[in-house]
């Protein structure tokens, strides 16, 4: 197949702009929670008339402030409470947002304020507003900067006190749909990142769909109270149309800022969501930690041969809903229900307790993971998008998912693949272009048609299935063309293997740079009894380069002889973004990482 369109939605075109919801919510039903909100390490609900109040004392005080309609206004923080106030608040007096990363460098944060034009910015603390001041001085249009935790919030309500609510309202009522909304820089894996133009009406489209479509799967069960934590950045598209998403669609919205497990576990047990949305290293993380902990009690054979059913299990369901198979047989049934209660029912506790179903996008899940979790009574719905496509652009439907796929076009979209196997995308979810670069906007937009630049194939149900970015190709000096990310996605699988990049371009053959993560490795060797290693020694230990070695051997099995891994090295260190090798969104940096690591590249080549 080399086409699908997925039928729209009977839901109504959009009006006005995001914040407008903001205020329908109250007027409908004024005492409904919408959000809940980490206070003193409590949480508390917010209902749907404090929140709208808070945005409208908030906009009042933007516009005393000096923000004006059609602004660009920065926000550079963590994914938190503000976060969300400020949004819909610059949305309600019509300014445009440019979210940064937190971890963001002061030249990046250069470039995209200098390029924006960004007149004000709002920080979360000291250190993010120092490192805008270490640029300020060649920033000419930033006039006004304002720090969260200095109390930003109450200082903007105080000052505007004085402003009418007929103010905010005018400014409210002059957003269209087509107006711009924010302007999201790309992480930029290649060149300067480019500023997304996205309009009200493109994340209205995109929000509106995506809760239309699955909207039975963010409850646990059937009449709940529909809540998620929202722990992926608003930096980031996939966390800003969740947050849209959330708040349009009556979603209980909690937000959490750190990703480590002794802040995200404790938060997912008092919150308790319904459904989370996440990237698949989330799921890995859950499911290694799951395993280490059984093996560290001695239960590590009982363990593996739950997911074994589980994957039996979750595979027979998907042949019955494709109709291809009769479903569990009667005894793989009462496995299942067995490791329920043995194995399952402790991984959903540690979600909360009251996940059910899950959403994954921003990189590829493993096929056989995803199996995992449904057979476990979590069902992830893997999807797909770019910034450019205001987030999802495909996602596996309800009834029917197909794990290791990407899924369909959203409704009322297409998805194509074009003569060299690049996936177009057609849609209102599609963005408006990039910032002041009509250049890069031609080459990616023709006539609506979004160019992503990624390749991929569409089977005869038309769910997609993403083998690699173009710019990505590898060519051999032999010509071969080989794909890295399938290769580097399979050797990730492994427990103790953090990151691979695939090197090879007009080299004789294929090889690769691996680095391990470092809370596996400790639990690696405490189980085989071996002393502690530094990372210049564990690189040299034998038992670890076998262990590898498997999963290289593991990888190869996808591809022929010539696109192979040949031979590897294992790195000391995980490649970051504090040193320039990842983009915010954690997407590897090739050309810089084959740069800082050359001596280590020709080595494979030279043994």
């Amino acid at each position: 197949m080399r086409e699908f369109t997925s039928p729209p939605l009977t839901s109504a075109p959009p009006v006005g702009g995001l914040a407008d919801v903001v205020f329908d919510h109250a007027e409908d039903d004024p005492t409904r929670t919408v959000l809940g909100r980490k206070v003193d390490g409590q949480w508390r609900d917010v209902d749907a008339a404090g929140f709208r109040d808070e945005i409208v004392a908030l906009a009042k005080g933007l516009l005393a402030g000096g923000v004006r309609f059609g602004d660009r206004v920065a926000i550079m923080s963590r994914t938190r409470y503000e976060w969300t106030l400020f949004d819909f608040a610059l949305w309600t007096i019509g300014a445009q947002v440019v979210p940064l990363y937190p971890t963001s460098s002061a030249e990046q944060v250069f470039w995209m304020l200098h390029d924006a034009q960004v007149s004000s910015c709002i920080v979360e603390h000291e250190d993010h507003a120092m490192t805008i001041g270490s640029v300020i001085d060649r920033l000419p249009y930033l006039e006004r900067l304002w720090q969260m935790d200095a109390g930003a919030v109450g200082e903007l309500t105080a000052a505007g006190a004085h402003i009418g609510d007929d103010v905010v309202q005018r400014h409210r009522r002059a957003v269209m749909p087509d107006s711009v909304a924010t302007v999201i820089y790309t992480s930029g894996t290649t060149g300067r990142p480019k500023g997304c133009v996205i309009s009200h009406a493109n994340f209205m489209y995109e929000s509106d769909t995506v809760v239309g479509r699955w909207e039975e799967v963010f409850h646990s069960k059937r009449g709940d109270e529909a809540a998620t934590l929202l722990f992926l950045p608003l930096a980031h598209v996939f966390g800003r149309m969740v947050q849209v998403a959330a708040i349009r669609g009556w979603v209980k919205l909690g937000h959490q800022p750190d990703l480590s497990a002794s802040a995200l576990m404790p938060d997912l047990q008092l919150l308790r969501p319904t459904f989370i949305l996440a990237v698949p290293y989330i799921f890995e993380k859950i499911f290694n930690g799951a395993r280490r902990k059984a093996e560290s009690e001695g239960r590590l054979g009982a363990f593996d041969k739950a997911v074994e059913v589980a994957v039996k299990y979750a595979d027979a369901l998907e042949h019955k809903a494709f109709g291809t198979g009769p479903g569990p047989s009667a005894g793989l049934r009462m496995q299942h229900q067995l490791f329920d209660k043995l194995v399952y029912s402790k991984i959903r506790d540690a979600m909360g307790g009251r996940v059910r179903h899950a959403m994954s996008g921003g990189s590829g899940m493993d096929r056989r993971l995803g199996l995992f979790f449904a057979g476990a009574g979590v069902i992830i719905y893997e999807g797909y998008g770019l910034t450019e496509t205001t987030a999802a652009a495909t996602a596996n439907p309800p009834e029917r998912t197909r794990f290791g796929t990407v899924g369909q076009a959203i409704p009322g979209s297409t998805i194509h693949i074009a003569d060299d196997g690049e996936v177009w995308v057609y849609g209102r979810h599609v963005f408006q272009g990039y910032l002041g670069d009509p250049k890069a906007t031609d080459a990616t937009l023709n006539e609506g048609w979004l160019a992503t630049g990624d390749l991929g194939h569409l089977d005869d149900d038309g769910y997609l299935t993403i083998t690699g970015r173009k710019k990505e190709i590898l060519v051999t000096s032999g010509g071969k063309s080989v794909s890295p990310s399938q290769l580097e996605e399979r050797v990730r699988d492994h427990p103790l293997v953090a990151q691979c990049i695939v090197v090879g371009n007009d080299r004789p053959y294929i090889a690769a740079l691996v680095t391990l993560d470092a809370e596996a490795i400790d639990h690696w060797l405490n189980m085989r009894g071996k002393p502690k290693l530094t990372p210049a020694e564990l690189v040299r230990d034998h038992d670890l380069e076998t262990e590898v070695r498997r999963a290289v051997v593991a990888a190869n099995t996808l591809v022929s002889q010539a696109e192979s891994i040949r031979t590897f090295r294992i790195l000391a260190h995980q490649f970051s973004e504090e040193h320039g090798l990842l983009t915010p969104s954690l997407k590897l940096k090739r050309k810089a990482i084959e740069q800082a690591y050359a001596t280590e590249v020709e080595a494979l080549y030279h043994a």
